[in-house]
């Protein structure tokens, strides 16, 4: 097949060691961390380089995304000829630890909880997932902005409270994938979060939904296939994540 890949560039050393190892064609293109934190320029971004792979004139057979739902960034997307593919996952976290069942596992009970990767620290100007208004405190910004866009400031507060009580949780988690643990991050990630009052904690992480959305393996329960035409909708619940929007 020939594929189009547009990926957060957090996700770029991941991606290039499977699109060296898919049998596909792929052709690349990342946007830059951080652009999550305005949902609508992302959203607008992502968009824009869907529209340019279609006026390419390449005959794509899928137009692949590396992204979670990102705070509504990937709602409301569509590719008039070409199918597109994006995990089912709220954020990156789920595609680094590699299902959603691991997500829940070790985030389910303080999904604040702050995360980084490798390349959260190579390409980022932090080393912690901060929250989406830039503030200092650590916040799992990308859901609680789905809820302020759906439902307002006001409530979204009192919903995201009341799902996520304080818990006094002090921990801040280095997701390791064996892929890039030879860079030495993961040290470089204990120091600083140490010197920010955090302990430390290391989880292995997994390649596989990378890997498998660049092998073309798109199970319908770990990935959304839209239709040409098709829109994305997000669903906001822990196992669909995102759909294609009804008529």
């Amino acid at each position: 097949m020939l594929l189009k890949l547009i990926s957060c560039n957090v996700f770029q050393r991941e991606a290039s060691w499977c699109v060296a190892r898919s049998p596909h064609v792929i052709d690349t293109e990342y946007t830059e961390l951080g652009e999550h934190v305005r949902s609508a320029g992302l959203r607008q971004i992502i968009q824009d380089k869907i529209d340019a792979t279609e006026a390419s004139g390449k005959a794509y057979d899928a137009i692949l995304l590396l992204f979670g739902l990102c705070g509504n960034s990937t709602v409301g997307l569509q590719a008039r000829r070409t199918r597109l593919v994006i995990p089912r996952a709220h954020d990156c976290c789920t595609i680094l630890l590699g299902s959603r069942a691991k997500f829940t596992e070790h985030f389910g009970a303080a999904p604040s909880t702050p995360f980084s990767s490798a390349g959260y620290i190579e390409r980022g100007n932090y080393f912690l997932r901060t929250s989406d208004d830039g503030a200092p405190e650590v916040q799992v910004g990308d859901a609680y902005q789905a809820l302020v866009e759906k439902y307002g400031a006001e409530d979204a507060k009192y919903i995201w409270q009341e799902m996520h009580p304080d818990h006094g949780n002090d921990q801040a988690v280095f997701i390791d994938l064996p892929q890039t643990s030879h860079l030495g991050y993961a040290a470089q990630f204990q120091a600083k979060a140490l010197a920010a009052g955090k302990q430390a904690v290391q989880l292995p992480g997994n390649i596989r939904l990378i890997e498998n959305l660049l092998l073309g393996n798109w199970d319908a329960q770990e990935y959304l296939v839209v239709p040409p035409a098709g829109t994305t909708e997000g669903v906001y619940d822990w196992d669909q994540v995102i759909r294609v929007k009804q008529p």
